[in-house]
């Protein structure tokens, strides 16, 4: 048995972020709640506030541990690697149940909703027009952020930096769109089972590329701060695993609900 201090594993420092960061949910979705019932939106800015600062702390000590440090070894990236990869099957998971609700209700109609999908009444969107236009979107970011993975293990700093920041230009401008998309949408979340499985597959989609999107963000910042190498950078693969799953989940969401379910 090796010394303390001795191994090549990372024992986890104190740390106050896990207990703020969970203060910070309960204070985020508190406010929701005070939000939808009473119009304010205090308690919900307060909240993100609290989310944002615990983040960015988080992600310090983190960086700090990878960089400075030099606590995350060959074992230790090896067990991130596969947290990461059971964190993508419960995500895959996680979806699933959301597929499982359309095609329950847009396979076997109920009588409720007129025994016809869409429901009578509900002007699906065009999916060869902003979908279309979303799918070109995300299909190009995993393009770009494969061409930023090879740079960065051939060592390219400056492809790496341009095609990162490329991705996260698209990230962005998806969620846009899908914001306008939202906006002008002809139903709500309301609107029978065809809106609440439209409005919550998709929005949890959307929640899931602003993440990839901070995620990228806070990858480009390490970039260009030397943080990783050609054999170093696995918080960089753990962001382009996680685009990729994003990107994934889109093309299904985009072939079942919008182009087959409308």
């Amino acid at each position: 048995m090796k010394k303390e201090g001795f191994h090549s594993f990372h024992l986890v420092d104190q740390s106050p972020w896990p207990l703020t960061g969970a203060l910070s949910a309960l204070i985020l979705t508190s406010g929701l709640i005070k939000w939808f019932h009473q119009h304010s939106f205090s308690l919900v800015a307060l909240g993100l506030i609290c989310t944002l600062l615990t983040m960015y702390q988080w992600w310090r000590d983190i960086t700090r541990e990878a960089t400075f440090q030099g606590m995350h070894t060959i074992a230790v990236t090896k067990g991130m690697q596969w947290g990461m990869i059971l964190f993508i099957v419960s995500e895959v998971l996680f979806f699933v149940s959301f597929f499982w609700a359309f095609f329950h209700s847009s396979l076997a109609p109920s009588a409720e909703i007129g025994m016809m999908w869409p429901p009578q009444g509900i002007e699906p969107f065009n999916p060869f027009q902003v979908p279309l236009l979303n799918t070109a979107i995300l299909l190009s970011s995993g393009i770009t952020v494969t061409w930023c993975h090879h740079s960065i293990i051939s060592s390219n700093k400056s492809q790496a930096i341009k095609s990162l920041f490329l991705t996260v230009i698209l990230g962005v401008y998806f969620t846009l769109l899908q914001a306008m998309e939202y906006y002008e949408a002809p139903f709500s979340i309301a609107d029978s089972s065809y809106g609440s499985t439209f409005f919550v597959a998709t929005g949890f989609h959307g929640l899931h590329v602003l993440i990839g999107t901070s995620f990228l963000i806070v990858c480009l910042l390490r970039l260009m701060n030397n943080h990783f190498s050609a054999n170093h950078h696995f918080g960089f693969e753990a962001a382009a695993w996680y685009w990729h799953f994003v990107d994934v989940v889109w093309l299904f969401l985009f072939i079942s609900i919008y182009w087959w379910g409308g």
